[in-house]
């Protein structure tokens, strides 16, 4: 079957969480609370546990539901391979084309379904997904405005610099409150990575785990401006770092940083939580934001985007 974007999404969002909670051979997933967790409706979901199923991730047992047809470790090969079906999605092709330097401050949709021959019911819902990033402003009956990101290495160091005063104050935060389940759903998808997951999942998998971990923690702040800060800066660092050619070594040091400071979180030491995060971001920052690994984000930083502008 054919799914929309929408279907699409949720289709690697429960395939992530299937990776995330090491799910078991036979293990029932229940649509209501899929729906419930991915705070979407139950028709779409329905259709993404259906193809799911007919890829052989899933299996069908009629009046009973959606079962995993093997654990989750030995489902790594088809959950690989039918994530890089969906590799060339309208939207990592606009994210390409913006990274590029090819895509107009102003573009118009025929424009852009001309270019990438696309549907405009596809590229409307990439659209859409970049205005929600913070990056993309439908312009009532003239096409949309295309907003700056991080474009330079200056500004991918200031991204750093802010990350390093929201998350550690909101660690340090008299309002910061330890939930048990957030932190365990949390350290369970971390320790996944850590004990070989990271060998196996995509960068963009492991960017989106890595963004919920410093997500979570922000939220258990208590400041909703710091949480939602902290997902524009997020989603506009994604558009960056889908071109970082990043080792997997580096990812695995990452995550047992991340092990870490919710060691210290967990028993209490929220000082020390916040003065490793702090070290975290850092060195995450002088590993990244140098110019010649900056560089390949931007291979054309000299052309200008004109691909478009006159179609």
């Amino acid at each position: 079957m054919t799914l929309t974007q929408l279907q699409k999404r949720i289709a690697r969002e429960i395939l992530d969480y299937v990776r995330s909670r090491r799910l078991p051979a036979g293990h029932h997933l229940v649509e209501l609370h899929l729906s419930r967790l991915l705070n979407v409706s139950r028709t779409p979901v329905k259709a993404a546990l259906v193809h799911l199923a007919e890829c052989g991730i899933l299996r069908h047992e009629h009046n009973r539901g959606f079962f995993l047809a093997r654990a989750a470790e030995a489902l790594q090969e088809l959950i690989l391979e039918f994530s890089a079906k969906d590799e060339d999605s309208v939207y990592q092709r606009l994210v390409a084309l913006k990274l590029d330097q090819q895509l107009p401050e102003h573009v118009t949709e025929i424009a852009l379904m001309r270019e990438l021959n696309e549907s405009r019911s596809s590229l409307r819902a990439a659209l859409f997904r970049m205005q929600k990033e913070g990056w993309a402003v439908l312009r009532k009956g003239q096409g949309w405005s295309i907003l700056p990101i991080i474009d330079s290495l200056a500004a991918y160091e200031e991204s750093y610099f802010y990350r390093l005063s929201i998350e550690t104050a909101g660690l340090r935060s008299s309002t910061f409150t330890a939930d048990p389940c957030e932190l365990k759903a949390c350290r369970d998808q971390q320790q996944y990575i850590a004990d070989g997951g990271y060998l196996s999942m995509t960068p963009w998998e492991i960017f989106e785990a890595n963004s919920m971990f410093h997500e979570t923690l922000a939220k258990l702040s208590g400041n909703r401006f710091a949480l939602q800060s902290l997902r524009r800066i997020n989603a506009l660092r994604a558009i960056v770092e889908s071109r970082l050619n990043l080792s997997r070594k580096h990812w695995h040091g990452q995550v047992l940083e991340h092990l870490e400071i919710l060691d210290c979180v967990e028993r209490g030491d929220l000082e020390a939580a916040a003065e490793r995060m702090h070290a975290h971001l850092d060195g995450a920052r002088r590993c990244k934001a140098k110019s010649g690994l900056f560089a390949r984000v931007y291979p054309r930083s000299e052309s200008k985007a004109t691909t478009l502008s006159s179609k």
